[in-house]
C-alpha cells in the first residue's frame, strides 16, 4: 500500500454541510479480542484502517479527519495513511468496556470548535467517500440532530420466532394484516455501523447517536459489511477481489 501525502482539507464547490465545522473521527484501539491486530491487518494489500482513512479524506464533508487510538502501531499506520493523530487515547478509554460515546466526547473535548462530529469505524471498509457525503447531505437536508447509516436486513424479523413452553414457536412480531408472502412484508433495516453523524451539542446532551430525532441514511447491503469475525473478514476479501477494488 502506498503512503498518502498529507494535504490540507479543501472542499470543492458548495459545502456538504454549509457553515458548520465537521470533524471526522476514526476510533481504533489496540487489544481487539475477536480479531487480534485487525485494525492494521492487511486487507487487499492495505491495513484495514487505511480503507476508512481514505474514504474520509476523499469525502467533501469533513473539515478534519483524526484518529483516536492508544496503540503505537495503529497510530503509525494512521499517519502513513494520511490521517491526523493529534493525541493518544487514555488507557481508560481503550478497554473492552469503554463506550464509543466516551471516546467521541473525549475527542471533542481535546479538539474543541466543531459543530458536527462524524464517527467512522474502521470495521466498515467498503463504505465509500460518496456514502459519507450522501449521509451528510441527508443530515443537512433533514434538519435532524443526527443521522446514522442503515442497511436492509437479509431476514425479516416478521418471520422470526421465540421459543415458548415446550419449545412452541412464538412470533417475534405480529404479521401485518393480509401479508402471506415475503415480498409483501414491510422493509426493515438495521444499523450497519458505517456512519454516525451528529450535532455536537445534541450529542453531548443525549450521549448517544440513536435517540428521538435520529434519521436514517440507507446504504446498500454490499457496502454494509462490518468486520467482527474471521468469516466477516473472508467475506469482505471475497467482495474486493472480483471488483479489483483498490481505492
Amino acid at each position: 500500500w502506498r503512503l498518502r501525502a498529507r494535504q490540507p482539507r479543501v472542499r470543492q464547490g458548495v459545502p456538504v454541510i454549509a457553515g458548520r465545522r465537521v470533524l471526522a473521527l476514526i476510533p481504533a484501539r489496540g487489544g481487539s479480542k475477536g480479531l487480534p491486530g485487525k485494525n492494521i491487518r492487511l486487507l487487499a494489500g492495505r491495513p484495514l484502517l487505511a480503507w476508512t482513512v481514505q474514504a474520509a479524506l476523499d469525502a467533501a464533508a469533513p473539515d478534519r479527519v483524526v484518529l483516536s487510538s492508544d496503540d503505537d502501531a495503529i497510530m503509525a499506520a494512521g499517519r502513513q495513511a494520511g490521517c491526523e493523530v493529534p493525541f493518544r487515547r487514555p488507557a481508560e478509554l481503550a478497554t473492552d468496556t469503554a463506550s464509543s460515546i466516551d471516546v467521541v466526547l473525549h475527542t471533542l473535548d481535546a479538539l474543541p470548535g466543531f459543530d458536527v462530529v462524524m464517527l467512522l469505524q474502521p470495521t466498515s471498509p467498503l463504505r465509500t467517500a460518496a456514502d459519507i457525503d450522501a449521509a451528510c447531505q441527508r443530515f443537512a437536508a433533514s434538519g435532524a440532530p443526527c443521522c446514522v447509516s442503515v442497511a436492509p436486513v437479509a431476514q425479516s424479523p416478521y418471520w422470526m420466532y421465540r421459543l415458548g413452553d415446550r419449545d412452541t414457536l412464538q412470533p417475534l412480531l405480529a404479521l401485518p394484516e393480509g401479508v402471506t408472502r415475503r415480498q409483501d412484508l414491510p422493509p426493515v433495516y438495521a444499523l450497519n455501523g458505517a456512519i454516525y453523524i451528529a450535532d455536537v451539542a445534541w450529542l453531548r446532551r443525549t450521549r448517544g447517536f440513536v435517540a428521538d430525532g435520529t434519521v436514517a441514511h440507507v446504504m446498500p447491503a454490499e457496502r454494509s459489511l462490518d468486520i467482527d469475525t474471521e468469516a466477516d473478514w473472508a467475506e469482505v476479501e471475497r467482495c474486493l477481489r472480483p471488483a479489483g477494488l483498490t481505492r
